[in-house]
């Protein structure tokens, strides 16, 4: 049936990367949310009215908000489709993100406002009347919402949205929730005991659960999460591929919305080099990204000495100090300024965003360590951070 829709009312499907057919994926999955939803609200709602069930009716009025989220996707994804302009060069893809972020907090207030409603239940209780139409709605409505959450599931996976990916986890969650409904009213006729209340304030907390994981996905890319390990990896491993390349570091990566990325990095090549070469060899690099990858890629070139052995002894010997200290740490950048009185070993030194030793006391003990080699040597550091908290320093062998 996914394959059915997709390939009935999204033209060139397989061109996920495209602008035009990210939303085609988007408004068709939003649609498809909309017609689901309201359908299925429209009977639960009206099953539980006629049948004085306050935990069917939460489950119908959590599926009309799912509808309400369906329209926020849509509008979510024309916006995000919207091109870039002066205001907003990097163009408006994060839309797709504030989308999800309305739709998880519309998924927190709905389930407030059902825990509001089912303790009124339990005050003030009332005999829920049984009925195999009901019944039948709930089986019929966990079916089609487990397809549904699969068709978001899948959608979501092609075109790397976090909207869909939203919505097939409240999709899922629904199941989940339809079902324990559908339980309580079967233990209410075989044992006459009264649960409804206490089973729509089990939903509203299904439902504000769901809430909370959506908004925690689509907070992550809003504050600016950590680049994905598969990307980073894909990254370095086609930096190094270039002849002439001999390390990276210095990678930061932003994101600007699914597929829109924006990247700066350092690239070394040896000094002996010619800079109109190496200039050519970046512009090359830069334009392989934006084909291959679709990264928009800014390089900054670090011309370093290869082939003077004194200088290679004394960055052995500095890379063994820093990996004694931490296995974490890494450095780049390294150069020798050599006097009559001492020698200073000047480099950049890489911190995880998260590294724990205050820099006061890691210099004491870099410099301390230093002087223990030989009593001429200096250690002159920058501290950097390290955005991506992984090495990006191993040079080609």
């Amino acid at each position: 049936m996914t394959d059915f829709i997709i390939k009935k009312f999204i033209k060139n499907y397989e061109e996920t990367k495209d602008h035009h057919v990210r939303e085609a994926y988007g408004i068709t999955a939003g649609i498809i949310g909309i017609i689901v939803n309201i359908l299925l609200s429209a009977g639960k709602i009206l099953a539980g009215i006629l049948f004085n069930s306050i935990s069917v009716m939460a489950d119908g009025i959590n599926n009309l908000s799912d509808g309400f989220s369906s329209a926020i996707t849509v509008i979510g994804f024309k916006m995000s489709a919207m091109p870039a302009d002066d205001n907003h060069p990097f163009g408006h893809a994060r839309m797709e993100y504030l989308t999800g972020l309305v739709l998880g907090i519309a998924v927190i207030v709905v389930g407030i406002e059902l825990i509001k409603s089912s303790f009124d239940k339990i005050l003030n209780p009332e005999i829920t009347i049984f009925s195999p139409v009901m019944v039948v709605i709930l089986v019929f409505s966990i079916i089609v919402k487990l397809w549904l959450s699969l068709f978001y599931k899948k959608l979501g996976d092609k075109i790397s949205s976090a909207a869909l990916k939203a919505s097939s986890t409240d999709s899922r969650n629904d199941v989940v929730s339809t079902a324990v409904v559908l339980l309580s009213i079967t233990i209410s006729k075989l044992t006459g005991y009264e649960v409804d209340g206490y089973v729509g304030i089990l939903v509203a907390f299904f439902i504000l659960y769901s809430g909370y994981e959506i908004l925690r996905d689509i907070l992550n890319p809003l504050l600016g999460e950590k680049p994905d390990e598969g990307l980073l990896d894909t990254m370095e491993k086609k930096l190094l591929s270039y002849e002439g390349v001999i390390n990276t570091h210095d990678l930061i990566v932003h994101n600007y919305g699914p597929n829109r990325h924006f990247a700066t990095v350092h690239v070394e090549v040896d000094a002996k080099d010619d800079i109109l070469r190496s200039h050519d060899l970046v512009d090359n690099i830069e334009r392989d990204f934006a084909r291959d990858l679709d990264i928009n890629l800014v390089i900054h070139l670090d011309p370093v000495i290869t082939d003077d052995k004194e200088i290679n002894a004394l960055k052995l010997m500095m890379e063994k100090i820093i990996k004694s200290i931490d296995e974490k740490l890494s450095m780049h950048d390294f150069r020798v300024s050599i006097g009559e009185t001492h020698t200073n070993l000047i480099f950049d030194l890489d911190l995880p965003a998260d590294y724990k030793m205050p820099s006061s006391e890691l210099l004491k003990l870099i410099h301390k360590k230093v002087k223990a080699e030989d009593e001429s040597y200096f250690a002159v550091v920058k501290i950097d951070k390290n955005y991506i908290s992984t090495y990006m320093n191993s040079p080609k062998k």
